[in-house]
């Protein structure tokens, strides 16, 4: 971590400080439902390369053919969508911030999913910090969020990505009721950056092969589709979508729905870095032979640490149908460090942080970069709102250095 940079940070620190920032992030993308943490988090270079390269490492392990081919099979046969693309449009590599025994602050694999995240959101959240911070002199930057480019390079390729070549006004962000996600300030934030409307998947049409939308009374064709639907949420809420899964249209996706099942939490025990903790399938182990106290039990397929078990018990696994077993995860435990030393003035406690390097796959190359980091803050055991209630210096954050 930068320590000096903190150092003046935490001096700096101030109730009224932060109500600049979150004035600055209102005046962009509106009310926020989610905490928004007290501070950034500052990386130095050494921080950054390995966030970035263990990422890029990862992915290129999941590319290789065999391992594809092993994934496949977890495409669920309803929902295994025509034509999956060679690489996923989006990706999220999410690093626990661990102490390697040393003191020295490591990356350690949490999970990774191929699939959106709050790209247009961490801009505009490390645009309200980097103003907020100029109004410091000792930190007045400049400040940036973006790995490897410079901020407008990086946004042209996102758009690229989104809009993969249609027109914007014939790409939509889809999702179930979008104006109700705790993400709406992100769909606020992609329409003012790239130019797309966030659509209900209930209200698209279907008309042979082709798919519409109606705007400002218009039937406009939709030939993009920015996919933001979960299907936990999709399954959980019984929503009835306008097409089969299987059926193939005239649509291409960012990202791709298979890539939602082929690169998740499943893909986990296929890795080999030394970022990655043990994770094995319930199905695959005999829990009587392992030290259960080691392990934390995960869902494949949710969001938000919905149904992680911490304290894993043998009573708790099995307790899951044997038919489902296949669904759940068991994977070594990672110890956060307290990544975070919080201003004196506010109690001087450690915050733990979980980095997420979002990936774009940018149409004009063969792979994935790295785009930037969203930051989440924890005090409680997991990270997520329901795991840190009533706690300050907790929530959404951005990574920032100087360039």
């Amino acid at each position: 971590m930068h320590s000096s940079v903190r150092s003046t940070f935490n001096r700096a620190f101030s109730p009224a400080l932060f109500d600049q920032l979150q004035q600055r992030l209102a005046a962009r993308v509106g009310t926020t439902p989610f905490s928004i943490a007290e501070t950034p988090l500052f990386l130095d270079p050494e921080l950054r390369h390995a966030l970035s390269s263990s990422a890029e490492a990862l992915t290129d392990q999941l590319l290789v053919p065999a391992t594809l081919a092993k994934l496949r099979g977890s495409v669920p046969a309803r929902y295994d969508v025509p034509g999956t693309t060679a690489l996923p449009d989006c990706v999220q590599v999410d690093f626990a911030l661990a102490d390697d025994g040393t003191g020295k602050i490591v990356p350690r694999l949490v999970e990774l999913q191929a699939f959106p995240s709050l790209y247009a959101f961490e801009t505009f959240l490390a645009d309200a910090w980097a103003e907020t911070l100029a109004d410091q002199p000792e930190l007045a930057g400049p400040w940036t969020c973006c790995f490897g480019d410079d901020r407008e390079t990086a946004l042209d390729r996102v758009r690229r990505a989104l809009h993969g070549g249609e027109d914007p006004n014939e790409v939509v962000l889809v999702d179930y009721a979008p104006e109700k996600q705790k993400t709406v300030p992100d769909f606020v934030a992609t329409k003012t950056l790239f130019g797309l409307d966030s659509v209900c998947v209930t209200t698209l049409e279907v008309e042979g092969r082709k798919v519409y939308r109606r705007k400002d009374g218009q039937r406009v064709q939709v030939k993009r589709i920015f996919n933001r639907m979960v299907f936990d949420e999709l399954e959980a809420k019984n929503v009835q979508v306008p097409f089969d899964w299987r059926e193939p249209l005239d649509v291409s996706w960012c990202s791709h729905p298979n890539w939602y099942w082929l690169w998740s939490k499943y893909a986990l025990p296929f890795l080999d870095h030394p970022t990655v903790p043990k994770a094995r399938l319930v199905s695959d182990v005999d829990a009587r032979s392992l030290d259960l106290s080691r392990y934390v039990l995960k869902p494949l397929y949710s969001f938000a640490g919905t149904g992680v078990m911490v304290d894993v018990t043998l009573e708790a696994l099995e307790a899951l149908p044997v038919e489902e077993r296949s669904g759940w995860l068991l994977q070594e435990k990672i110890t956060y460090a307290d990544a975070i030393r919080a201003p004196e003035s506010v109690g001087g406690f450690g915050v733990k942080a979980e980095v997420r390097v979002m990936m774009i796959h940018d149409p004009k190359e063969d792979r994935l970069r790295t785009i930037l980091p969203l930051v989440r803050l924890s005090r409680g055991k997991l990270l997520g709102v329901d795991h840190n209630r009533n706690l300050s210096w907790v929530g959404a954050s951005v990574g920032l250095w100087t360039p």
